[in-house]
């Protein structure tokens, strides 16, 4: 009997419109949701006369049940296999009109507009809410391979991955040098659903090989607000293949180490020298005040050092 007036119930409640009062609802997979359906007109209602709801719409646009209250009940009754044991309303908040239904462990696929549906004795409505569930999962950091080409190869190929994300991606390749966006013609991405349902991303760019090359892999999930952004390599390190700016060239080093040797033996001698003739002139000049000389002289070898340095 029960069954059968739940039937006639969801006949009756297939040409209801809804009374404009929707919500939206954000949930991470594998996390609780509460989707809220509360009669805030009256705060007191007796069990056996309330009709409770929770529908959503299958692929076919058909009504299918998630959770169910009818007069009598003991519990809450699931009709879809898929919420049994994950949707929940509860019997004592129903009686001061709060409808909520619980969920447990969102999946992707819990994504849905849901609609609550509360009657008084089967004919007077009473009360009907629309919920929308948007369901959310982050993406792995992206991971961008370094370009394998040889290098006389004229073009350099990157890949860029990230797994379990929800809802579908966008992709985004960067040119980090001045952090504009690089043309999606370059970029060949696959978004594909894993057995999880979440989506996993590959993304391959290939660009024309210039030095020093540093590009940004970055994976939007729009839903949570969230860009996820990778470069290839450090802005200053450079490609295989590729020539540093600040390479020594051979030969150039040695004639320089070759100089400075050059250099510093002259200023000895001439320190040397210096010395021995102030050594001499004082032997052969004692008539002359020694600090006379001697200071000039000492003078000399530190101009010289000076202008050295």
């Amino acid at each position: 009997m029960k069954l059968r007036s739940a039937g006639l119930l969801l006949l009756l409640l297939s040409g209801l419109q809804a009374d404009g009062q929707e919500k939206e609802v954000r949930a991470m997979v594998g996390s609780d949701a509460e989707l809220s359906c509360i009669h805030t007109e009256e705060t007191s209602f007796d069990l056996n006369e309330l009709y409770v709801y929770w529908q959503i719409k299958d692929t076919n646009s058909m009504l299918e049940t998630v959770a169910y209250y009818l007069p009598g009940n003991t519990s809450v009754g699931h009709h879809n296999n898929r919420y049994k044991d994950r949707a929940q309303m509860s019997l004592d908040s129903m009686k001061q009109g709060n409808f909520s239904l619980h969920l447990y462990n969102i999946t992707p696929q819990d994504e849905q507009k849901y609609d609550c549906l509360v009657f008084r004795k089967m004919t007077e409505k009473i009360l009907k809410v629309e919920v929308m569930l948007h369901v959310a999962a982050n993406y792995s950091m992206p991971v961008v391979s370094a370009p394998t080409a040889a290098p006389q190869d004229e073009e350099l190929t990157f890949t860029c991955t990230s797994t379990d994300g929800y809802p579908r991606p966008n992709v985004y390749w960067i040119n980090r040098t001045d952090n504009s966006l690089l043309d999606e013609g370059l970029q060949n991405s696959t978004v594909s659903l894993n057995a999880r349902g979440l989506y996993d991303v590959v993304s391959v760019l290939t660009i024309r090989r210039t030095p020093h090359v540093n590009v940004g892999c970055c994976i939007e999930n729009v839903l949570l607000h969230q860009n996820l952004t990778v470069s290839s390599q450090k802005a200053s390190e450079p490609f295989p293949g590729s020539t540093g700016s600040n390479t020594d060239v051979p030969g150039e080093a040695e004639a320089g180490k070759s100089s400075t040797v050059v250099a510093a033996i002259a200023l000895l001698l001439t320190v040397v020298v210096g010395a021995a003739a102030g050594w001499w002139c004082r032997s052969r000049c004692p008539h002359r005040p020694p600090w006379g000389y001697a200071g000039a002289r000492a003078a000399r070898p530190e101009l010289g050092l000076t202008d050295h340095v």
